[in-house]
């Protein structure tokens, strides 16, 4: 099978570039000047060269707060550039893979949101992968939307390497503890994605194999139980470990709006694909294996 993701060195994208050769498939990962998913025009050559059985959307608009200052390259990315690449997979009768986020959603449930949900983001983010969405959905019937949460691995800026960082430069750490949800690492989506891919290629449009889906790790928890348990497995492999108090959002300010509870279900993808979610808490052991080392005797 032949696999085009665009994005080449996003979480993700890497991930995927080292998961799914190992079952066979041939993928090939680009970025602008290659494939520019902004530049509608340039997506139908980049396809035609590449001539995939299925096409993985990896790219994406991520700088949260920045957003709130460019909504218009937020929105040419997560929503504009996600609807062309959709379409253009449609023209070729080919299958998209499609990554969104718990940040469609307000955070008020109280309990975890399934994908029957009202969405309701808060910021300009949240409403550019929500908008997103609909346009993957509007054009292309045999589209998969992989919505998750907190994204981690050894490559590229995220939680895990933050909080390494600061724990080297700092005797204390201050980190929110109101804010909840599920650390999911890029390696664990990518395992996901490489069961998902024949599936898809073979399912004619109408299958209940398309459309949204929700897929984080487990078990849910929260910024401050996230970080403590990256400090705790830094500290067994020998690095320093500072100590860590508890914030509330309001002790800590940001341009943008967070969901207060971002917890998805992911039932669903149990359900129809046999997909479950991943212990981020042995996710992050290997991650921390490739970033640090093996714990010490």
């Amino acid at each position: 099978m032949r696999v085009l993701v665009a994005g080449r060195e996003g979480q993700v994208a890497r991930a995927l570039r080292d998961r799914l050769p190992r079952d066979g498939h041939a993928v090939t990962a680009l970025e602008p000047p290659e494939l520019d998913i902004t530049d509608r025009g340039r997506i139908a050559a980049a396809l035609d060269r590449a001539a995939p059985d299925l096409v993985v959307n990896a790219a994406a608009y991520t700088a949260v707060d920045r957003a709130e200052d460019e909504p218009a390259l937020a929105a040419a990315i997560n929503r504009d550039g996600a609807g062309w690449l959709a379409e253009a997979a449609a023209a070729r009768a080919l299958p998209f893979l499609h990554l969104s986020t718990d940040y469609v959603f307000d955070g008020t449930k109280g309990a975890p949101y399934v994908e029957e949900d009202l969405p309701n983001p808060l910021g300009i983010y949240g409403r550019t992968k929500l908008e997103g969405e609909q346009a993957v959905l509007a054009a292309n019937p045999r589209s998969v939307i992989l919505r998750t949460a907190w994204v981690c691995s050894p490559h590229g800026a995220n939680f895990v390497k933050t909080m390494l960082r600061l724990a080297a430069e700092r005797p204390e750490l201050r980190v929110v503890a109101d804010q909840l949800g599920a650390p999911s690492f890029a390696h664990d989506l990518a395992d996901a994605i490489a069961r998902l891919a024949p599936r898809l290629v073979a399912a004619p449009s109408g299958d209940p194999g398309f459309g949204l889906f929700h897929l984080t790790g487990a078990p849910h928890t929260s910024w401050h139980g996230f970080a403590a348990a990256i400090l705790d497995g830094a500290a067994r492999r020998g690095h320093p470990r500072p100590a860590l108090a508890a914030i509330a959002t309001a002790d800590y300010p940001t341009r943008a709006r967070r969901p207060a509870d971002g917890r998805l279900d992911c039932g669903r993808i149990g359900r129809i694909h046999g997909i479950a979610p991943a212990d981020w808490r042995v996710s992050l052991a290997r991650c921390l294996d490739a970033l640090l080392g093996p714990e010490k005797e």
